[in-house]
């Protein structure tokens, strides 16, 4: 467990600084942590099988699809202990399906494990939890659409918000940008990684097998033979 895990909430931090302040050019600085709003379930659409004519297969980011502890830390780069010590001390929960009951397996979103690799790659470069803590909270509030235009900066202490490349070009310019996370690229990256693996509909609770291009010219191959 980090020592900086441990670290009161309570007390200040590089991110908690009132909401009217903020960083060169109109960046935001992270607002203070509010407990994030349970994010609503779905399932209101009938369900769609892989391969019906007619019918468009749902994309990897879909709300109506959802993702196991395994596929989650496989998409996400981390491992399964990260995942569950993350959930347990509420870092991040997942937001369709928690793992209570007892027995319950874990359902993750496609914002949630967006958000899990945006983690790990904050951690690697340094950021501490708490830190974090309060970066995830924000990225949850946000709408799922908005988060694909965001540039992160940080100089490992303070977590900056970008929308813009001039924003980018100002922190740089300030020495306050040390490293910076295109959440657009993440978010395209993950789609193609989530759409070779399993997944699950949030509707029927059917399982959806993924379309691995390798796996597919193997078959293609055996067959020829």
């Amino acid at each position: 467990m980090s020592s900086d895990d441990k670290a009161p909430m309570t007390g200040p931090c590089a991110l908690h600084l009132p909401r009217e302040r903020r960083g060169p050019a109109g960046t935001r600085q992270f607002p203070v942590a509010e407990p994030p709003a349970e994010l609503p379930r779905v399932g209101r659409f009938p369900a769609v099988q892989p391969g019906q004519p007619a019918i468009e297969r749902i994309g990897p980011s879909s709300e109506l699809l959802g993702y196991r502890g395994p596929t989650a830390c496989a998409a996400a780069g981390i491992t399964y202990r990260q995942l569950d010590y993350w959930a347990r001390t509420g870092l991040l929960e997942p937001s369709v399906r928690t793992a209570y009951p007892a027995g319950t397996q874990r359902l993750y979103s496609f914002r949630d494990v967006l958000v899990l690799k945006i983690v790990k790659r904050l951690l690697d470069a340094g950021v501490s939890l708490q830190n974090i803590r309060v970066a995830v909270t924000h990225l949850q509030s946000m709408e799922l659409s908005e988060l694909a235009g965001l540039t992160l900066m940080s100089d490992g202490a303070t977590v900056y918000e970008c929308t813009s490349a001039q924003q980018v070009v100002d922190l740089l310019q300030g020495g306050q940008g040390v490293f910076g996370i295109a959440v657009g690229a993440v978010w395209q990256e993950l789609e193609t990684t989530l759409g070779r693996l399993h997944a699950e509909r949030t509707d029927t609770g059917e399982t959806l097998l993924g379309e691995d291009p390798g796996d597919e010219l193997a078959r293609r191959r055996n067959r020829a033979v």
